[in-house]
C-alpha cells in the first residue's frame, strides 16, 4: 500500500475511534471549514507576569470514559496563559491541563509534566487543545481541506494513568488568532513551555502544588521546545522547578533539518519555518519577495493555513526549488544570504548548560529530523557539564524518511514516560556522558 493509501485510510479508521465532539456554539473565526471558539482571541491587554493565567473554561476530552469518583484518564480545563516572544513582547498562548483521576504512587506531592507537542501546523484549527476536544478534526471551505489528529494524546494519557499532572502547550500563534504561529522559534518555543508549568499551577481547585516537581516531554518540534525550554529556565523561569526533560528527535539545529526535509512527505514544515521566520522578524520579509516566484507565493500563503495532514497530502513530494526564482532550494537561499544565516544560527540548541537532567532520544535512521544534529546537541550539552542521557534508538531503515522519523517516537515512548515518572518520583539517573563519543 503507498503512502498516499495508508494516510487516508488511517485517517478513517481514527475518525470512527474517536468520533467528534461538539466545538462551542459560540465560535467566531473559521479555518478552513472549521470554527475556532472565541476561547482562542486575546484580549487586547495581557496580564504582565509570565505564566499568568488569562482565562480558562472546562475542555470537555474526545477520548474519556467514566469511572466510580470521576472520569478516567481524566478531566481537563481550557487555559490561556500570558508568555514573552523571542522579540521580548507579550503574548498570548493556549494549551490544556489534564487533571489525572488516579492518585500519584510515587513519591512527594502529585508532579506535573508540560507535553510540547510535536508537529501539528499553522493554522489555528491546528492546536493540540482543539485536537483534544475533537480528536480527529477534518473540514473544507472554499475548496480546502483541512485534516489533524490529536496524536499526542496516547502520551498524555500514559502519564495521566500513572498518577501524573500533564499541561500541553499550544505554542505562541497556534490557535491564538492574533498571529501566525512562530513554528520551530527557540525562544517562542521554550518560554511557552515554561509559562505553560506556571500556568497550570497558578489554576485554582487541582492536586498539583508549588512544590510539585515539574517534567518536561516532547517529541520532534516538542523535542526541540523542551530541550530549548530546558537551556532556559535557570534565566527566564528559575522558579520553574524542572527536575527532568525528555527531548525526542529534537531539531536543534534548523539548517541540517531544512535541507532534510526538502522533497519529503514533511516538505511543509521548510514553509512553516519561513512564514514563523518573518512572523518573528518582519525585516527578513524583502528576501521571501526576493526569492519566492508566484507558485512559492501560492504555496507559503497556503501551507500557513494548513495541519500536518493535508499539507502531507497536498504537497507531499514537492522540492522548493520550484518555488523560487533562482530555480536555488530554500536550504540555498539561506546559505546564500547572510541575514538568514544568522537567524538560523541564533535558534541553535545545545549553546547553553541544560537545567535538570535531560534524556535526548534519536532514532538512528532518522534522515528527516536527522540523527546526527540531535546526537551533537546532546554532546555539546555534555561539554558543558550537562546532566545528559543519551538514548540512541536502533531500528532497521524504513525505507521512508516520515516513517523513518516517526518509529522511534512509537518505539520508545513508553521507555520515556517511564523514565521521566522515574525522575520526578525522586530516582536518580546515570549520565552517560562518558561513553556519547563512541555511540552511534
Amino acid at each position: 500500500m503507498s503512502l498516499r493509501t495508508r494516510i487516508p485510510v488511517v485517517l478513517l479508521a481514527a475518525a470512527v475511534a474517536v468520533g467528534f465532539a461538539p466545538l462551542p456554539a459560540h465560535a467566531t473565526v473559521t479555518s478552513r471549514g472549521i470554527t475556532i471558539p472565541a476561547f482562542y482571541t486575546p484580549p487586547a491587554t495581557l496580564p504582565a507576569a509570565d505564566g499568568a493565567l488569562i482565562r480558562s473554561e472546562a475542555l470537555p476530552l474526545a477520548l474519556s470514559l467514566p469511572g466510580i469518583d470521576s472520569t478516567l484518564p481524566g478531566t481537563a480545563t481550557r487555559i490561556m496563559y500570558k508568555s514573552t516572544d523571542s522579540n521580548g513582547g507579550p503574548v498570548a498562548v493556549t494549551g490544556a491541563y489534564l487533571e489525572p483521576a488516579v492518585p500519584w504512587a510515587g513519591f512527594g506531592p502529585r508532579p506535573l509534566v508540560v507535553l510540547a507537542p510535536g508537529t501539528m501546523g499553522q493554522g489555528d484549527q491546528c492546536s493540540t487543545s482543539l485536537a483534544l476536544q475533537r480528536g480527529l478534526i477534518v473540514g473544507t471551505e472554499d475548496n480546502q481541506t483541512t485534516v489533524s489528529i490529536g496524536y499526542e494524546v496516547l502520551a498524555m494519557y500514559r502519564m495521566l494513568l500513572k498518577g501524573i499532572a500533564v499541561v500541553e502547550t499550544d505554542y505562541v500563534g497556534l490557535g491564538t488568532t492574533d498571529r501566525l504561529h512562530t513554528y520551530v522559534n527557540r525562544l517562542d518555543e521554550g518560554h511557552a513551555v515554561l509559562d505553560a508549568a506556571r500556568a497550570a499551577k497558578a489554576l485554582p481547585n487541582t492536586s498539583i502544588t508549588a512544590d510539585s516537581p515539574v517534567g518536561l516531554y516532547g517529541y520532534s518540534q516538542g523535542g526541540g521546545a523542551t530541550a530549548s525550554a530546558a537551556e532556559l529556565q535557570p534565566t527566564y523561569a528559575p522558579d520553574v522547578n524542572l527536575t527532568a526533560t525528555y527531548a525526542g528527535a529534537p531539531p536543534a539545529d534548523l539548517a541540517a533539518v531544512t535541507a532534510a526535509i526538502d522533497g519529503t512527505e514533511l516538505i511543509g514544515a521548510l514553509a512553516w519555518s519561513v512564514n514563523g521566520f518573518v512572523q518573528s522578524r518582519p525585516a527578513l520579509q524583502p528576501l521571501l519577495d526576493k526569492y519566492l516566484n508566484d507558485a512559492g507565493r501560492a504555496a507559503f500563503k497556503d501551507l500557513s493555513t494548513m495541519c500536518a495532514g493535508d499539507a502531507i497530502l497536498g504537497y507531499f513530494g514537492k522540492h522548493s526549488s520550484a518555488w523560487t526564482t533562482t530555480g536555488q532550494s530554500v536550504t540555498d537561499v539561506i546559505q546564500a544570504e547572510p541575514n538568514l544565516r544568522a537567524f538560523l544560527g541564533d535558534q541553535l540548541i545545545g549553546t547553553r548548560k541544560p537545567a535538570g537532567v535531560v534524556r535526548v532520544a534519536t532514532g538512528i535512521s532518522d534522515n528527516l529530523v536527522p540523527h546526527a544534529q540531535a546526537r551533537t546537541m546532546a554532546a555539546e550539552w555534555c561539554k558543558r557539564d550537562g546532566d545528559v542521557v543519551y538514548a540512541p534508538i536502533v531500528l532497521p531503515d524504513a525505507g521512508d524518511p516520515l516513517l523513518n522519523h516517526a518509529g522511534p517516537l512509537l518505539a520508545d515512548q513508553g521507555t520515556a514516560i517511564d523514565w521521566l515518572a522515574l525522575r520526578l518520583a525522586g530516582v536518580p539517573a546515570i549520565s552517560t556522558c562518558a561513553i556519547l563519543p563512541i555511540q552511534p
